[in-house]
Formats: structure tokens, C-alpha cells, sequence
């Protein structure tokens, strides 16, 4: 861990040298909050990656390049006279503060699903009459994935939810049933995302991120697809006019390849 003067004085670098860009630079000087937007999502999503491959280094690598974007809107905040970087730091450790009162309070939180309920009642409360819904701070852009997961962690904060995945997998066969039972397209559509929410809450019940767990499956088809090709092109082939008989055999030898070396 570095010593906190060494923290302090690295942000501190940070903060000056956002001030020079602004100052001094033609394209650091055009942005926007709105221009910034698109660029700290492909951040993120950077990051991410960095995340699924379990590369440390890149994720030091793309946590700097988040750290800047979060000090560039508390910059603009600032020439704004909105808020600047000390009032962005100020609100999260006071916020961090209330809504771990079994910390910073008298109120005992025995597991994290304790935890979580405490955090949902009170970010509920803290929003006033103006946002009466616990659903109200799930952002609308989210992927689907991922927002289907986010609203049923909030609406399990306060009790609505099954007990056990028991229940959930039911749901789950009850959904799946619909689907294939859909009298038309646009049933079938509607269904399929019923399917879809009732396995994303089974994932949550089991302990498991459905988003990590997609990305993992679109990784190894990404992985096995691509081997076929090497192997198609090794024969001098290409994958144009390849019926689904040779797809299969090529897939079930990249299969036992990935066995063979223990993937």
C-alpha cells in the first residue's frame, strides 16, 4: 500500500495536469460532459475486459484511464460553478457513511443480505417524496442483462423475491413452457424474456453473474469457431459452402483438442 502523502500527491498531479489540459489544449478544451459520455462507456467496458481476462496490469491501465474521466466532469463541474472534485469526494464518504449505519451507527447487520436491505431503505428515504420507487436508480441505459440483475438485487432488498432457487428454477420451467407454447411470434418474443428474467434471478439465487457467465460462453464460442477455421484453412478450405455435418464433426474435434489440454 503507498503511504497516503504518496496517494495524495499522485491525485493531486492528476488534478494539475487536467487544469494545463483545459487550459492549454485545443481538444481537451472542447469537450463535454456530453462529448465525454461515449468515451467513459467504451472506458468501462475496457475496463471489463480487463476484468474477464484476470490482467492486472491492464486493469491498473484502464482504472487510470477512469480516474481521468472522472476528474475531467468534476473539472467541467467546477467551471460551471456546479460542484468541483472535493465535493464529488466529499458526497460518496458521506453517503458511504449513512448507509452503513451497522459501521458508523447502532444498526447490526448480521450477513450481507442484511446489509443490502439496510442500504435500499435507506437510499429510499434519502430520495424523499420525489422518487417513491426502489426501482427509480436503476439506470434506463443498462444492458438488459445486466439491468434485469440490478432490479431484482433492489427488489430483494426489500423482500420481494423467492426464498430458495427452488422456487425460481419452477419459475423458470413455468416460463420456458410459455415460451414453446407461445401461440404467435410476438408471444414468443414477450416469453422469451420472461425466460430470460427468470434465469437471471436463478443466477442471483445460485451466487452467479449471468453477465460473466455470457461473456464466458461468447468467449469459448469465439475461441471454438475460431479454431474450426484454423482447421478448415490447414485443408486449404474456408468456411463459404461447409455444411452443418462438417461443422459438427470440426466442433467435436475442437472439443476433444480443449480436453486434451485440460480447458
Amino acid at each position: 500500500m503507498p503511504h497516503p502523502n504518496e496517494a495524495q500527491a499522485a491525485f493531486q498531479r492528476l488534478l494539475t495536469i487536467m487544469d494545463e489540459l483545459r487550459e492549454k489544449c485545443p481538444w481537451d478544451r472542447e469537450q463535454t460532459a456530453e462529448t465525454l459520455r461515449k468515451l467513459t462507456i467504451e472506458e468501462t467496458y475496457e475496463l471489463a475486459d480487463a476484468i474477464d481476462q484476470g490482467d492486472w496490469n491492464e486493469l491498473k491501465k484502464e482504472l487510470g484511464d477512469l480516474f481521468l474521466h472522472l476528474v475531467f466532469y468534476s473539472k467541467l463541474g467546477a467551471e460551471r460553478g456546479a460542484f468541483d472534485v472535493a465535493d464529488v469526494l466529499h458526497g460518496v464518504c458521506e453517503k458511504l457513511i449513512r448507509r452503513h449505519p451497522h459501521i458508523y451507527g447502532d444498526i447490526e447487520a448480521k450477513d450481507s443480505q442484511a446489509v443490502k436491505a439496510n442500504w435500499e431503505a435507506i437510499k429510499l428515504k434519502e430520495k424523499g417524496t420525489g422518487r417513491s420507487s426502489v426501482l427509480e436508480g436503476v439506470p434506463k441505459a443498462l444492458p438488459a442483462l445486466v439491468k434485469a440483475y440490478r432490479m431484482q438485487e433492489k427488489v430483494q432488498g426489500v423482500g420481494f423475491d423467492w426464498p430458495n432457487a427452488e422456487g425460481v428454477w419452477a419459475k423458470v420451467e413455468e416460463e420456458l413452457h410459455e415460451m414453446r407454447t407461445a401461440p404467435d411470434a410476438a408471444s414468443e418474443s414477450m416469453e422469451l424474456g420472461d425466460v430470460l428474467f427468470a434465469l437471471v434471478n436463478y443466477a442471483k439465487h445460485r451466487g452467479l453473474d449471468p453477465e460473466h457467465s455470457l461473456a464466458m460462453s461468447n468467449a469459448k464460442f469465439v475461441r471454438r469457431f475460431q479454431a474450426m477455421e484454423e482447421m478448415l484453412s490447414a485443408e486449404g478450405r474456408t468456411p463459404v459452402g461447409v455444411d452443418l455435418v462438417a461443422w459438427e464433426v470440426l466442433w467435436q474435434r475442437v472439443k476433444a483438442t480443449e480436453r486434451e489440454d485440460g480447458r
